[in-house]
């Protein structure tokens, strides 16, 4: 239990939390977003720091620390997107009809400093673990960083669930970058390569010779297991979004969930139940 299933426990709550925590502070009041990026930027360098001080360190506890060092350092990249500090140079909707390759470009430029300074992070992150041999921080952000790109590219090419109530009102715009599809053809590639290489994962956490590199790989496959799960609820008719519910009752009247707060983001869902009740009327007629 304590070799592989204290790892799995442990990545799932920091995953569940982490995701939470960052929902909400990026759904307060703007007048807040000062002072929590002044503290994530603090947790950031001291993760940074703690990356390069255990960087040979391959006790069990080195392998616990890295994995939380390398979640805090993706975290700083999340929150300052949402709160809007590091986004991109359009800051508004695509018009009506924008479509193709300048669609696309369109999109990219939302979130364009945000994926230089996830690339910025991640060099400073191999350079203070290069040549040490606890990388598990490393490759937990590495994950993070690939399965949000894949996920990203799913919702521009279409996905049932978007899950627009989770964007905060200073970013609404970004809907606009939204497609609404039951799949698109990436989809599939996501799922078939990730899962390729969670198999690896698990292959190498089996063949584990020491509780550091059991450890390590367990935090990896399950984090990538997450992220593939997370795929999977993109396009699957399940209520995702209820795992942070309790963000939602948190932001009470400031954001409160109504009807047409599920119908917005659920648009696919909605679509399809209209087109179904359509059909029975119809057929009843």
């Amino acid at each position: 239990m304590s070799l592989y299933g204290f790892p799995v426990l442990y990545a799932l709550f920091v995953w569940w939390f982490s995701t939470g925590l960052i929902i909400y502070l990026d759904n307060l009041p703007q007048r807040t977003f000062r002072w929590s990026m002044l503290g994530g930027t603090a947790v950031f360098a001291v993760s940074l720091y703690r990356l390069y001080a255990t960087a040979d360190d391959t006790s069990v506890t080195g392998a616990y620390g890295a994995f939380t060092y390398g979640v805090l350092a993706w975290g700083w990249q999340e929150m300052s997107f949402f709160m809007g500090y590091v986004t991109g140079p359009r800051k508004h909707a695509c018009a009506h009809g924008c479509s193709g390759w300048r669609h696309f470009w369109h999109g990219v430029e939302t979130s364009l400093y945000h994926e230089l300074a996830i690339i910025a992070s991640a060099a400073a992150i191999v350079a203070l673990t290069w040549g040490g041999a606890n990388q598990v921080g490393t490759w937990t952000f590495v994950v993070l960083w690939a399965m949000r790109q894949s996920a990203k590219l799913n919702v521009f090419l279409g996905v049932r669930n978007l899950s627009v109530e989770f964007v905060p009102a200073h970013l609404a715009y970004l809907k606009s970058f939204l497609t609404c599809k039951p799949m698109n053809l990436l989809f599939p590639v996501s799922i078939s390569v990730s899962s390729v290489v969670l198999v690896l994962l698990l292959q190498r956490a089996g063949a584990a010779v020491t509780p550091y590199q059991a450890a390590g790989m367990t935090f990896l496959a399950t984090m990538l297991s997450l992220a593939i799960i997370e795929h999977w609820f993109l396009v699957l008719p399940l209520p995702f979004a209820e795992l942070w519910t309790w963000v939602l009752k948190l932001r009470g009247a400031s954001a409160p969930v109504t009807q047409e707060t599920v119908a917005e983001a659920q648009p696919c869902a909605h679509a399809e139940t209209r087109v179904y009740k359509a059909r029975a009327a119809t057929a009843h007629a």
